[in-house]
């Protein structure tokens, strides 16, 4: 190094400088993350079921015809624990494993209970073997958290496509040792048709609610759990139908009365009240008038993507 060259030093005012600006960077990029985190939490996770190869073979929406078949199942087995595993009667006996034959937009409601104190997981799949490739929304427990004894749940299942589909229970192994049964589907009998307007009105409030942390439990009214939780809504076809919807949550939330839980971008018979890209923030309201459609059991859900699966769901039943 000669004498004429110059060596630059960092001076401690320079670096308090640039601790400023990064710790301002930080405050910055941390304020628009905790901003959107309703965004963040809201988005579905579709990712790891694509990763593990799965296929929900749902297809399109499935119009809904209107009718309902309601199956109670019951997981069964021998005193052993494996020689036969069967859904409401061991093999050989009446009620074995019942086949179900339905068509393409019924709506099939299953009452899965455990009564043999093993540990069980209920879904729908169309795949003729394993337990992968469960149909969305047709779960009930899973491997990692079965029904235990005494428990049941509820599923719902809409065929989107004519074929064979399979009900199982999802704890591996024991769909292969028997704890399985058919739901033959076949053509659409067509859309039920809408009454004409009754002239009948009804008003309904719905209040947006969650719990303190924001995202392990939304639902309307009450939590889970408690008093008013999502409540059902009963009309006929051809009722003016009023609902009131109000943001008591800290989120950003919409209305709509949709087909299926999932179908969040389609509400029907313009109920919408907001939407996902322009929602209700904490403490608005909205009102929405329509005439129920065709008879069948339907949903009123949050539409931001993902809020419906955290519990921000309740039955619309069109009767």
């Amino acid at each position: 190094m000669t004498e004429n060259e110059h060596v630059i030093l960092t001076s401690p005012a320079r670096t308090g400088k640039m601790m400023i600006i990064m710790l301002g960077i930080c405050i910055v990029g941390g304020a628009i993350f905790f901003g959107m985190w309703d965004y963040w939490i809201s988005q579905p996770p579709p990712v790891v079921a694509m990763m593990s190869g799965a296929d929900d073979h749902g297809g399109a929406p499935a119009v809904a015809t209107g009718k309902t078949i309601t199956q109670d199942l019951k997981f069964v087995q021998t005193p052993d624990g494996f020689t036969d595993l069967a859904f409401n009667a061991l093999t050989g006996e009446p009620g074995h494993n019942p086949t179900i034959n339905a068509a393409v937009g019924d709506k099939i409601i299953f009452n899965v209970s455990n009564q043999d104190g093993g540990f069980h997981a209920f879904g729908v799949t169309a795949d003729a073997e394993g337990f992968s490739g469960i149909v969305p929304g047709s779960e009930v427990a899973s491997a990692t958290a079965p029904l235990q004894k005494g428990e049941s749940e509820t599923s719902e299942f809409v065929p989107a496509e004519e074929g064979t589909y399979y009900y199982i229970c999802t704890v591996p192994g024991h769909r292969e040792l028997g704890m399985v049964g058919e739901i033959i589907v076949g053509p659409s009998e067509g859309p039920a048709e809408a009454a004409a307007p009754t002239g009948v009105s009804h008003d309904f409030t719905l209040n947006f609610v969650e719990s303190e942390d924001g995202f392990s439990d939304l639902a309307f009214n009450a939590l889970t759990g408690e008093e008013g939780h999502n409540p059902d809504l009963v009309v006929n076809s051809g009722d003016e139908v009023t609902i009131t919807a109000a943001n008591a949550g800290k989120g950003f939330h919409a209305f709509g009365v949709v087909a299926a839980p999932d179908d969040f971008n389609n509400a029907l018979w313009g109920s919408e009240i907001a939407s996902s890209s322009a929602p209700l923030k904490a403490g608005e309201s909205g009102t929405t008038t329509f005439t129920a459609g065709a008879p069948g059991t339907y949903y009123y859900i949050c539409t931001v993507p993902g809020h419906a699966s955290l519990g921000m769901q309740g039955s619309f039943i069109v009767e």
